[in-house]
């Protein structure tokens, strides 16, 4: 048999998300998940569905959703674009509008499925280091590119900029489309969607991963001109016109109309992450100022991949990072208040352990 094939595969490093136990008796905070159950009135829509509408397919424009969405931002129906979760959202992106023989640019630690979708569209790519303080610089994306891919806020940094920053980055990008992932923002970031009458290149993607509890469901969307959202729509009805399910519609729409109970576990989750920066610098971590449901922490005594595989013996699931300049870093979702005392316990424990 031929193997002539094999020459069109890609060498392709996949994605690698935080590890999922099997075992429930754990504190999860790896995977930048939600402590809170979803809204009340997107779980009774659960309850409630007639699961005899399964027989029939979605509605392809995924109408009630977009339509929850728009009035939510207060932008027209036809500047949203929804998918199966933000990096269904991305994908689509990345193949509408990333076709130049200029790379694309983005900063180089940031989310790490960026380069696994420039491997696999093969389209070309650049990444500009951030600063010693990991903050990324506006002015390094002034060159020529074919297009600008911006965490805001970043990960797995937590560090969020101002909309002054994010003009900058548009200013100097006219003629390039300009994605702001906004995976994180509503944890205490600044959006950039009241930004995108004034810059039709502007694309603004976020989820109901994370905020908003519906990691389970996959839900994602995208915020811009018309003009961006059509070649969207025709790429992603090139390939599969049904993206998002009947649930995820009648469920997403719900929670979006939810906007007491997802402000109040939001403020939750921040006043929460509050508390425990305060009580890992007592202990002598370096936290990075998050705006995101999630802390990056250092320590100048102590080895953080040492504290990531005694947290796992506890039974407590941190996230590390094997990479150039923070190896000796961790990620630590804000889990509930319980969860986080059983984390800041163990933590204590290590630091004792390691002192002695």
């Amino acid at each position: 048999m031929s193997r002539e094939w094999t020459k069109n595969l890609r060498n392709i490093e996949p994605y690698v998300p935080g590890e999922q136990s099997k075992d429930k008796d754990i504190v999860k905070i790896n995977a930048n998940e939600n402590p809170y159950p979803p809204s009340p009135k997107a779980a009774e829509v659960l309850k409630s569905f007639d699961t005899n509408k399964l027989r029939f397919y979605p509605s392809a424009n995924s109408t009630k959703l977009k339509e929850a969405i728009a009035k939510y931002y207060k932008v027209d129906v036809s500047n949203v674009f929804v998918g199966n979760g933000s990096d269904d959202v991305l994908a689509v992106a990345f193949q509408s509008f990333f076709n130049s023989e200029k790379p694309i640019v983005y900063p180089d630690l940031t989310y790490s499925f960026y380069p696994v979708w420039c491997s696999l569209f093969g389209i070309k790519y650049k990444n500009y280091p951030v600063g010693d303080d990991f903050r990324i610089n506006p002015e390094d994306y002034k060159e020529k590119n074919g297009g600008v891919v911006i965490p805001n806020p970043n990960a797995p940094t937590s560090l969020g900029e101002g909309l002054d920053f994010v003009e900058k980055i548009l200013d100097y990008n006219q003629d390039s489309v300009v994605i702001i992932d906004e995976a994180y923002v509503d944890f205490g970031g600044t959006s950039s969607i009241p930004l995108i009458d004034k810059y039709e290149n502007l694309l603004v993607t976020g989820t109901f991963s994370k905020s908003r509890s519906l990691a389970g469901l996959r839900i994602g969307f995208a915020i811009g001109s018309k003009a961006l959202i059509d070649v969207m729509e025709a790429v992603k009805n090139s390939y599969n016109s049904y993206t998002v399910d009947s649930l995820s519609i009648e469920m997403g729409a719900a929670s979006i109309e939810d906007d007491e109970y997802f402000k109040s576990t939001c403020k939750k989750v921040i006043k929460t992450r509050e508390r425990v920066t305060l009580e890992l610098e007592k202990l002598g971590f370096d936290v990075l100022d998050s705006q995101t449901n999630f802390i990056f922490v250092t320590h100048n005594k102590h080895n953080m991949k040492s504290l990531f595989e005694y947290l796992k013996t506890q039974k407590v699931f941190i996230r590390y990072f094997s990479l150039p300049r923070i190896e000796n870093y961790v990620r630590i979702t804000i889990g509930t208040n319980e969860e986080m005392d059983i984390f800041l316990e163990k933590t204590k424990e290590f630091i004792l352990n390691d002192n002695k």
